[in-house]
This record gives structure tokens, sequence and C-alpha cells, in this order.
């Protein structure tokens, strides 16, 4: 019965080897099955897999599209393509040794747009369904807004009418509801599309949940309350499937983030099944997006339903036009790129960060003298302090950043949730304090200064708007800090701002793997003035959700930074004219 079993294998072969092109994580995806073929700790059954894949081909058809050579697809089979194969011999094919357990419970799908997601998935729910008719099946498709799970929904509903079973299931399509349910003997199936709306969604009870487009979820609480849904079962599945977006401070990329460790093997999940296809990055995080081999790693049915000339006359347009680009690479390639009104580029910090490796111990010992910044614009909300500090290594001068936040306990829980902010993330990183009160108390700030003092860190002055807290700058003064006043001015603040920007693009800045100041970091809109100064804010404006004050009191520290540097330069020049 295993018909395509070995054109699963062959795929994951010749992705391995070399023989078919592909990015990076497709081919850890491929080898992580090779691999777990062998793993003792599993049985591999081809069964289930075969069903699903027989049942797509055999009932399944295409509602719209053309082949390559113009020919209208409507009405013919659908097909599944090898790597789609692969995705469905992976999630049913192991199960737990000697049980009728699966392994995989949750699945992530990443692959840009035109790759057939939304068709691919909606006949997987349909297989799904059937298979698991016996238990009930109870399937959400699940999409940000309606309009997206919707797509799934009418592919379905069109293939029930075109089996001529539209009189064997009940279709609900209203402006109230949008499900299919059906008797199937010796079970049932019921199917239904949903908009992502945690508040309407607490009662729900499934077993198979698709989240389609995850990266427009606001927040990860939209995509958990159907994980939760699916507690009662054994063999559950999550799938979660979508394109790139471009805000990295979302659930949807930080899921991508934790799954490329999955494939890297640096976290350990053995309940997570992985596919992703994306365009290879370089270690500062571009991509040669007019290159065709990127083209085709990052789509797998590059040449079936993707256009070779279309992708290369779309990279052309994209290498002219830079308004183009960044919707080239999210949608067409699938790599994640900050928003639009975003100044930074990320991944040019995190290249300059991973240049260095010091841990705070061995910061503490290095010869460095160093200037604080605070931000304690919003007591009761993120508060943050930095300190920074430049030393000589291997012939180049190094500017180092130490940020830690601050916030109160009794909002954190909300605002997580609201804003999605990991703030507990943080807390467990060792980057945040939570405040055991409604606001962020003075008190932990000064603290948090005075232990990085006990430490070893020789800390000379620290920049601070006093009229934002005139309590914490008598405390701080009154623990021996010398603290100066440092308005907000933007053309004061843009020096530190032009610092930071210039040391990163030489590789020159640390900031110790802190994923807090990256958050900061992609939040920062900026906008350039007269005599190269610049004026910096929130991406969203002064009400908005963003934060960005790791990043400001890293501005202020820079500041007082090059304020003494110059000072010290001033002393120098004139006891040599004396």
């Amino acid at each position: 019965m295993a018909d395509n079993f070995k054109i699963v294998e062959e795929y994951a072969q010749s992705v391995v080897s070399g023989d078919k092109l592909a990015n990076r994580e497709t081919i850890q995806s491929c080898q992580r099955f090779l691999d777990d073929l062998k793993n003792k700790d599993y049985d591999f059954r081809k069964k289930d897999a075969e069903f699903v894949i027989q049942v797509i081909e055999k009932t399944f058809v295409h509602d719209r599209g053309e082949k390559l050579d113009g020919t209208p697809l409507r009405g013919k089979p659908f097909i599944l393509e090898p790597w789609q194969k692969f995705i469905i011999y992976n999630i049913l094919g192991f199960f737990l040794k000697g049980t009728d357990v699966r392994r995989y419970k949750e699945v992530f799908i990443f692959l840009p747009r035109k790759n057939g997601k939304t068709r691919f998935v909606s006949a997987l729910a349909w297989g799904l369904g059937l298979l698991e008719h016996e238990s009930g099946s109870t399937i959400y498709i699940v999409g940000a807004a309606l309009k997206q799970a919707m797509q799934s929904f009418e592919f379905i509903k069109y293939n029930i009418e075109e089996m001529g079973e539209i009189n064997n299931f009940r279709i609900r399509d209203n402006n109230q509801e949008h499900s299919i349910r059906g008797d199937l003997g010796s079970g049932s199936m019921f199917i239904q599309a949903l908009a992502a709306n945690p508040d309407a969604q607490d009662s729900l009870n499934c077993n198979i949940g698709i989240s389609d487009e995850i990266h427009a979820y606001k927040t990860p609480k939209q995509y958990n309350i159907i994980k939760e849904a699916m507690k009662a079962y054994t063999n559950k599945l999550m799938i979660g499937i979508t394109t790139a977006g471009d805000n990295m401070n979302s659930f949807c990329y930080n899921r991508l983030k934790y799954c490329q460790k999955v494939l890297d093997r640096t976290v350990t999940d053995e309940q997570y099944f992985v596919f992703i296809a994306k365009a290879d990055e370089n270690e500062d995080g571009s991509v040669d997006f007019t290159d065709p081999t990127q083209h085709e790693r990052a789509n797998p049915n590059y040449g079936v339903t993707i256009r070779p000339e279309d992708m290369e006359n779309d990279s052309l347009q994209a290498q002219n036009d830079p308004q183009q680009r960044k919707d080239f690479l999210a949608k067409s390639l699938n790599i994640y790129t900050s928003a639009m009104r975003a100044y930074f580029n990320i991944d040019e910090f995190r290249a300059s960060d991973s240049e260095f490796n010091w841990s705070m111990e061995d910061l503490a010992k290095l010869d460095i003298q160093w200037y604080g910044g605070a931000d304690l614009s919003k007591l009761h909300d993120l508060t943050a302090a930095a300190l920074c500090g430049q030393y000589k290594h291997k012939g180049k001068e190094i500017d180092i950043c130490i940020s830690h936040a601050f916030f109160p306990i009794a909002s954190a829980y909300k605002k997580a949730d609201e804003d999605n902010i990991p703030l507990f993330g943080w807390q467990d990183d060792g980057v945040l304090t939570m405040s055991n009160t409604p606001t962020v108390l003075y008190d932990d700030i000064i603290k948090w200064f005075i232990e990085m003092r006990k430490k070893g860190f020789n800390i000379k002055q620290i920049g601070f708007d006093k009229k934002f807290g005139r309590e914490f700058y008598n405390g701080m003064m009154k623990a021996k800090f010398r603290v100066v006043d440092q308005p907000q001015y933007f053309y004061k603040k843009s020096e530190g701002f032009r610092r930071i920007e210039n040391k990163v693009k030489n590789k020159e800045f640390y900031y110790v793997h802190n994923q807090a100041f990256e958050y900061c970091v992609q939040n920062v809109r900026a906008i350039e003035k007269t005599d190269d100064m610049i004026q910096y804010e929130k991406v969203d404006g002064k009400s908005g959700s963003a934060r960005i004050d790791l990043f400001d009191a890293s501005v202020f520290a820079s500041v007082q930074m090059l304020d003494d540097m110059t000072r010290q330069v001033s002393v120098s020049n004139w006891l040599n004219r004396k």
C-alpha cells in the first residue's frame, strides 16, 4: 500500500545530498527525517500517511489555476508534490515505540506565497478528518481574519460538491457559521472556519487545529487558545502555517526562531515537526535576491506553481525599486523584514554582537570606564537602565552596552498578553527585574546600579533627565553616583544614536546578546534632520504599544561616554599647550 514512501525517501535523500536545491532548514528537516527512520525510540508506520495522501489525490480536484504552459487546472486531480507528501509522512508516520501514540503533536510550516499553501492545508484538513473520524474528528481552521480561513473552507466545500456528496454533509455557510458536518458510519467529521478571537473561543474542543497566516496574529493567545482546545485528545495535531511578515517582535517570528533552534538541535522538542522554506541568509541577514538558485531554494513549488521567469523579473524590479524590495523578500523569498517604518536592520546588530562573547563576569574584570543612562519616563510601564563603555580589542575600539529592564509585576501579565512583549522570558534571561508594586520602584533601578558597581564595574557618571524622576535623581546622588542632568533634546541624543549606528555597521558594538535590547532596537523609527541630526521615536508613535526604552537608555549612556571623552581630549590638549 505504501506507494508514496519511495517518493518521500528519494525527496529527502536528494535534498540532503544536494542533488535537489533546497535551503538550509529544509536540508535539516530532511536529515532529521532520515535519522528518525533509524531511531529506535519510534515505530515508523506508513498506513496513515498513505491513507491521507490517497484520499486527497483520489477525492480532491483543483478549483482554479493553470499549469506553467497555461493549461487550466480547474477540475483536474489534486496531485501532491513530493515535499507535501514528505510533510504528511512525517506528521503521521512516527509513533512512540510499541504504542499507537503519534510522536508529533505540533507542526510549523513556513512557506512563501504561491506555493499552494492554502489548498494544501485544506486538503490536509479533509484527509485528517477522514483518518480520525472514529474519534469524532473536530477540525478548526483559524485565520487572523475570517477571510483567510474562508479560503480553505470554500475549497473543501467546492470539492464536496464536486464529489456529489453534498447531501451527505450538513453545510452551514452564513453570517453566523461556516461549518461542515457529516456522519461517517463508525464516526463523524466536523470542520469549521473561524477568525482568531480568544475571547469567544474558550469553550472549543477539537483534535485538529490549523492556524493559517500566523504572521498576522496580534497575540500568542490567538494561537494558544486553539492549542489548549485539544487537551482531551492523545493524537492531537496543531498545525501552524504561514508566510513571513514584517514584525520581528511578533509571536510568529519568535516561533520561527524557536523552530530554527529545533532544526539546529540546540533545542530538543521531539513533538514538534518543522518545515521551513526560505532563502538562505548571509551572516549579516542579507540575501542575494536576484540569484535564481535562491529563488529555487526558497520555493518548493519552483517550476510547478512558481514561474522562474516571473521570479527573475520581480527580483530585478526589487533591485531597481527599493519600495518593492521588502515585499519581494517577505512574500517570494520568505525572509522576515523589519517594519517599513523601522530604522535599523536588526541583523546588523546581531552580526556585530555575535563577534564577541564576553560574560558579565568577564566584563567586570576588564579595564573599562563605564557610563550610565536611565529612561524612567513611564513608571507604570517598561523602564530601562544601561551602562556603556569602550574596550580596545584586536586593534578595534569596541563599544559595549549592558542594558537592563524593569517592569511592575502587577501589570506584567496584562501587558505581556496585550502588547506581545516577552516580559517573563526576559526575566528568565536575567535582563529584566519585576518590581513587586503597581509601579516600577526607583529603588530597584538604584539597586541595579549599586550591584553593578559591587561586581566591579567602574561607573564614572550617569545621564538622566531629572524632570522625569527627581526621587530617582536624589537616590542616585545619595548612593554616591555622579548623575548628570541630561534633557531629552533630539539634537543632543543624535550624537549617541549615530555613535551606536556607526559602531554596529563596523561590527564594533556588543550588547551581551540581550534579546530585550534587540526588541527595542526593532521598534525605533528615526527621521533625518538637517546637519546629519536625527530624531527618533517608537514605530507606532507616542501612544503605541511598541517599546524602545532599553535603546533610549543606551543612547543616554553613549552620550555621557562621548561627552567625557571630549572633556578628556580638551584637558589633554590644554596640558600639552602648557
